[in-house]
């Protein structure tokens, strides 16, 4: 297995700047990386430690078609669509998409985190699970059939046909670190991408999901992940902001989904290997190579934390880290 390397766009924040984000785009192409991907909000409001308090945030579908126009190779990726657009529009934007830019699409889908998005579109209360499940099921039948109708527990429609229909196949992959995302994902998805999480908790859900698809019948999901990343020249520059015992606080507060050493407690470094990718080009190189280890092939580097030097993180890792993985 050879891993895949993508790089998470700076649509959001502070940084989001059209020129800064089409810049980085073709740079990342021409250093060697496979893909880009975005994130998705309706109604963004900044949360986590990783997120200063700038509600700017461009949509995200828009976002790869304008890094699609200027760039030939690179993947575009979502991690993770959420499922408030009616599926309807959705398959008529991404079939659109396919047609413009050919096999480079892959659309991951999440049930999202925050309730009051769903309010505001008229869709309060539902289990959102179901609704990407439903989106599923819908952008698979409008992508290969014609006049399609469609009852189920969320969307109706008959008598609709998408066309022209996406140029390639657009992978389905399921976004999120809990078993239920993984156990999904080997239900009905093509792919499987957490973002935050840890190596050791990659390891089981990559474990179960292999059960799953031997019981099933279905190919295994490709694995992905999401990992939060600072690189730099020096670890000092690149530890910046950040620390070990900040990032065990957070996993004991927040990290109910990971597995957890015997203890029950995240204690040290080891602990929480894979939540952070973080160093100097050789250390990011070592533990880049511990995911493929465990069963990752489309590793995405999310580098927020240092987004006013993306550009020369991008080289940086262009230039050191991706050749020592590939070779």
């Amino acid at each position: 297995m050879t891993m895949k390397f993508g790089l998470l766009l700076p649509h959001f924040g502070a940084h989001t700047d059209l020129e800064f984000l089409l810049e980085g785009s073709r740079l990342a192409e021409k250093v060697g990386f496979d893909s880009v991907w975005v994130r998705d909000h309706l109604l963004f409001e900044p949360h986590g430690e990783f997120e200063a308090a700038d509600r700017d945030f461009l949509e995200p579908l828009s976002v790869l078609c304008a890094v699609g126009a200027v760039t030939d190779s690179l993947i575009l990726g979502t991690a993770t669509l959420i499922p408030y657009r009616h599926p309807i529009i959705t398959a008529f934007t991404l079939a659109s998409m396919s047609q413009m830019f050919g096999d480079r699409i892959i659309a991951g889908w999440g049930a999202g985190t925050f309730d009051h998005e769903f309010v505001a579109v008229g869709m309060a209360g539902i289990f959102r699970p179901e609704l990407v499940e439903e989106n599923a099921s819908i952008l698979e039948l409008l992508f290969s059939d014609d006049n399609v109708e469609y009852k189920g527990d969320h969307f109706q429609f008959e008598n609709v046909t998408v066309y022209p229909k996406p140029a390639a196949k657009i992978p389905f992959w399921y976004g999120g670190a809990t078993p239920a995302s993984a156990r999904r994902a080997a239900e009905y998805a093509d792919g499987w991408i957490p973002g935050r999480i840890t190596l050791k908790t990659i390891e089981r859900r990559v474990a179960k999901m292999r059960e799953l698809v031997e019981e099933n019948g279905r190919p295994m999901p490709t694995v992905g992940v999401v990992p939060p990343t600072t690189i730099a020249t020096t670890e000092e520059e690149a530890w910046a902001g950040t620390s070990v015992e900040g990032l065990l606080k957070w996993a004991n507060e927040r990290g109910k989904w990971w597995v957890k050493p015997p203890s029950g407690k995240f204690e040290t470094a080891e602990d929480i290997e894979g939540s952070l990718i973080a160093g100097t080009p050789e250390q990011v190189v070592e533990q880049t190579a511990r995911f493929e280890e465990v069963g990752v092939e489309h590793l995405v580097f999310d580098l927020r934390l240092s987004f006013d030097r993306w550009h020369e993180s991008i080289e940086l890792i262009g230039s050191e880290v991706l050749p020592a993985l590939s070779g």
